[in-house]
C-alpha cells in the first residue's frame, strides 16, 4: 500500500488520547512510507494525522471543499492540497488516489466515509481494503450493529468481513496488506441477491 485514505474527526475531543493517537497514526504511516491522503483540515485529529505524517516526512494529499477552505480549515502546509466543489468530488478522489481506507475515531462526516467505502466495496466500485481502527474500543458499538445487520440479513454473510477491525495499528495494516478481495454485488447472479 503506497497511500492510505485516512477518515478521521475534525473536532478535538477533550479525552487527548484522541488526538495523541491521529499524530501517531501519522507518524507511524510516514514510517512505513505510506502516504496520507485526506480530508485537508488543518482542526481536530484531521490536524494532528497531516502534522504526524509530516513531522516524520511523509506525504500529506488533502482534498478539502471550496466552502470548508473558504472557511478557513484548509491546512496549507499539506505537501499537496486540492479544493474540490463538492463532498461526492471528495470521496471519488480519497478512492481514486488511494490503495485502501483507514478510519480512525470520528463523528458524522467519518462515518459517511467509511460507510461510502464499505458500500462501494460491497458493490464492487473498488476492491480495495476498508480498515478500522477500534482504538479504546470507540468502535465496539458500531461493530455490534454491523453483526446485528448480518444476523438480520441485510448485510450478506459474504459481505460481513469488508470492515477489517482491529484496537492495533501494526496488526490492522497487516491484515489490510493481506487483503483479499469479495465477491461484490456486480458478480453476483440475482439468486444470489
Amino acid at each position: 500500500m503506497k497511500r492510505l485514505a485516512v477518515y478521521c474527526g475534525s473536532a478535538s475531543p477533550a479525552d487527548p488520547r484522541y488526538v495523541a493517537l491521529a499524530r501517531r497514526v501519522g507518524q507511524d504511516l510516514a514510517g512505513r512510507g505510506i502516504g496520507v491522503v485526506y480530508g485537508g483540515g488543518r482542526l481536530g485529529l484531521m490536524g494532528a494525522l497531516a502534522a504526524g505524517a509530516l513531522e516524520a516526512g511523509g506525504e500529506v494529499i488533502g482534498i478539502i471543499p471550496r466552502a470548508l477552505a473558504e472557511a478557513e480549515v484548509a491546512n496549507p502546509d499539506c505537501t499537496s492540497l486540492t479544493i474540490v466543489d463538492t463532498m461526492h468530488q471528495r470521496k471519488q478522489a480519497f478512492t481514486d488516489l488511494s490503495d485502501g481506507f483507514l478510519t480512525l475515531p470520528g463523528g458524522v462526516g467519518t462515518m459517511d466515509e467509511l460507510w461510502e467505502a464499505v458500500s462501494w466495496a460491497q458493490l464492487g466500485y473498488h476492491a480495495k481494503p476498508v480498515g478500522l481502527l477500534n482504538a479504546f474500543g470507540f468502535y465496539d458499538k458500531l461493530l455490534a450493529f454491523q453483526t446485528h445487520m448480518i444476523e438480520v440479513g441485510f448485510i450478506r454473510p459474504v459481505h460481513g468481513g469488508i470492515i477489517l477491525a482491529e484496537a492495533s495499528l501494526d496488526v490492522l495494516l497487516a491484515r489490510m496488506g493481506a487483503h483479499v478481495p469479495h465477491k461484490p454485488i456486480i458478480q453476483m447472479s440475482a439468486k444470489d441477491l
